[in-house]
């Protein structure tokens, strides 16, 4: 199952306002990262990123929402299409003691079927998921730099960034320590190397055209190599 985006243990309200609250810029440890932003249950978003806290704007409808809701809704089909793999929203993963980042999405298999991550005892995800996607504003975005620099160190095998002002798509695959970019095929389309099936009409996203980017993501699934990694999934998860 997917993680929610944030643990919120219903502090006691007298130990909560000895916490100091969280502030951009802020250089914490993951344990006080933690501490901080479990005391402040009305916060949506905070990340912790090369040890410094970065707390996102409020977000704008077709900069950003618009967008995120289109890339959870293709990762949401291919989830509930393939036992064995699951999707967050905006879910607190634990890298290391230096990231913790929330990204728009993402893709994991499952820990009893193989996958990288796990799901800790207070309910968040622990290591790097195979995919993470983002919502990006442009080339010169935080999510293309710092972030895809942590992101391939701590092993996310593909980390998928739509760059909404540039109206492009970028999609890495971690090969050998390094993220090349992924090319698309003959047909336009870009196919997943880590998740068989899961297929993308770029030009369809970018133009807000759902309903064709779920359509080619309906082709992938119905591929002999799908098929065969749902079948691999199922064996790997076996007692």
């Amino acid at each position: 199952m997917s993680a929610p985006s944030k643990h919120v243990p219903n502090p006691d309200p007298a130990s909560v306002a000895s916490v100091p609250a969280l502030e951009p810029g802020d250089r914490l440890t993951a344990a006080e990262f933690e501490r901080r932003y479990d005391a402040m249950p009305d916060l949506k978003k905070a990340e912790l990123i090369e040890g410094v806290v970065y707390m996102p704007s409020p977000v704008r409808y077709q900069l950003h929402s618009a967008p995120h809701s289109d890339i959870v809704t293709w990762l949401g089909v291919y989830a509930a299409s393939t036992p064995g793999v699951a999707k967050a929203d905006n879910a607190t993963v634990r890298l290391d003691q230096d990231n913790e980042p929330q990204p728009d999405a993402l893709l994991r298999i499952e820990t009893q079927c193989g996958g990288q991550t796990r799901i800790s005892d207070d309910d968040y995800v622990e290591g790097p998921p195979e995919l993470i996607a983002e919502v990006a504003s442009s080339s010169v975005s935080f999510d293309l730099h710092t972030k895809r620099h942590v992101y391939r160190r701590s092993g996310v095998r593909e980390y998928v960034v739509w760059r909404v002002l540039d109206r492009e798509i970028d999609w890495f695959i971690l090969r050998e320590g390094n993220y090349d970019r992924l090319s698309p095929a003959d047909d336009g389309l870009l196919r997943s190397e880590m998740f068989p099936g899961l297929w993308l009409d770029a030009a369809a996203l970018l133009r807000g055209d759902l309903q064709t980017v779920l359509a080619a993501l309906n082709r992938g699934l119905q591929t002999p190599e799908h098929a065969a990694f749902v079948r691999r999934l199922a064996q790997a998860g076996k007692p």
